[in-house]
């Protein structure tokens, strides 16, 4: 099973009976049917900590001032190796059940992207990170093959941090590629993925890094590691297709990159509505409005290298709690960056508790999600941030889906609200 360009070639996905699986209640007969565009969700959360997705395993540091513990790096300095060991341990194994892969099957969900961190792959034992996550991570790879699902496996945090964000393992300071050896360590740890991805035929793609930050980490190096990427991945596991992301810059800086340079290679950009002031005044004839016009600059870059949205959301404001960072607030009711709401009188009281959104607000959520996915799969597909959270519901992919917000299926061309 593989990612070549999906316009052009349709995946038929023949897969044996799951093995090592041992909580799985059933034998799943695979589904065989071609797949030609990419509709999935992220697995965010589970190997790669972020304090908005589960805030339980934070909440104990919630009222200490200026906590010490931020990020994963930091959870696992305060905690001890042993300690840390154990929570992360039941953690990993409860976060994502057979269960939820089941009900993202029944939602018509074909592709899982699966974050995972450069510590659990080619770690250095001196620092704080605990290790313990490939088992879990198989045992995942053979649900999504029972279920016929194919997945994009992340390299979301590498050495010093790619963009200073939480869901890089370390907050703060963007160091990454400052030293060689960080640039060894990542392709070391593309390479464990590679592996990995030869002994399980749901895996169809290895994505080189989540989220590299241009003003942090200069856009040659980046360049000069994608390249490397490619040559790593595609010499140590052929069929697998590798990801890139785009680096927060517009995709039309990948021009060069692509396909001369990386055949067959898809383009991963993230497409948000809440990360800047000027995002959140928006209306929500606005908020539709963008999202067509996001799909059709992605429609045309794929016509150079297939594109894919690999994160967005349902947010309208930055009101999940601690998404902007542990002890943060929130731009859109002012206790984050400034003091002043983002409109007059705007508050984060019910903005991701679903049972309290009015008929209006559903009927908007409902067209915001038909709009982004029909946007998207005029380019290659989307990739919905996240599968569930613990109590952000605008990114709780399975719980908007169960209330009819996503439609089932979510066949985003057969969708009105953006022009034809």
């Amino acid at each position: 099973m593989h990612f070549r360009p999906l316009l052009a070639t349709l995946l038929t996905v023949v897969v044996s009976s799951p093995k090592g699986v041992a909580d799985a209640a059933t034998v799943h007969e695979p589904r065989r049917h071609p797949v030609d565009v990419v509709r999935g969700v992220n697995l965010g959360g589970l190997f790669v900590l972020e304090p908005w997705i589960t805030p339980s395993l934070f909440s104990e540091w919630e009222l200490t001032p200026l906590s010490p513990v931020v990020d994963e790096w930091s959870y696992c300095t305060v905690l001890g190796k042993p300690e840390c060991m154990r929570r992360l341990n039941a953690h990993w194994a409860s976060w994502v059940q057979e269960s939820d892969i089941s009900t993202l099957a029944s939602m018509h969900i074909n592709t899982l992207r699966i974050p995972i961190g450069y510590w659990a792959l080619a770690p250095d034992l001196s620092e704080p990170y605990v290790q313990g996550q490939i088992p879990y991570l198989r045992r995942i790879l053979d649900w999504a093959a029972a279920y016929n699902l194919r997945v994009i496996l992340n390299l979301h945090g590498v050495p010093g941090s790619q963009n200073g964000f939480d869901n890089s393992g370390q907050r703060g300071e963007i160091s990454w590629a400052k030293r060689p050896s960080d640039i060894r360590q990542s392709l070391d740890s593309l390479a464990v993925l590679a592996r990995i991805a030869n002994e399980h035929r749901s895996v169809a793609a290895i994505q080189a890094v989540n989220e590299p930050a241009n003003w942090g980490v200069p856009k040659g190096v980046i360049t000069q590691y994608y390249l490397q990427a490619y040559q790593l991945v595609k010499s140590m596991a052929p069929r697998i297709t590798l990801v890139f992301h785009d680096a927060f810059l517009p995709v039309s800086e990948w021009s060069e990159l692509v396909p001369a340079n990386m055949t067959g290679s898809y383009l991963d950009t993230h497409i948000y509505h809440v990360f800047s002031e000027d995002s959140l005044r928006l209306t929500y004839d606005s908020h539709l409005s963008k999202a067509c016009a996001d799909g059709e600059k992605l429609k045309q870059f794929n016509n150079r290298s297939p594109t894919i949205c690999g994160e967005f959301s349902l947010a309208t404001t930055d009101c999940a709690r601690w998404l902007n960072g542990f002890q943060r607030g929130a731009r859109w009711d002012g206790t984050y960056l400034t003091t002043k709401s983002v409109l007059p009188g705007s508050t984060c009281a019910g903005q991701e508790d679903l049972s309290t959104w009015n008929v209006e607000r559903r009927m908007f959520m409902r067209n915001f999600a038909m709009a982004q996915l029909q946007a998207y799969e005029k380019a290659n597909g989307w990739i919905f941030w996240n599968f569930k959270t613990e109590n952000a519901d605008s990114w709780n992919y399975i719980k908007l889906a169960q209330a009819g917000i996503i439609p089932n299926p979510p066949v985003g061309s057969a969708f009105d609200i953006c022009p034809a």
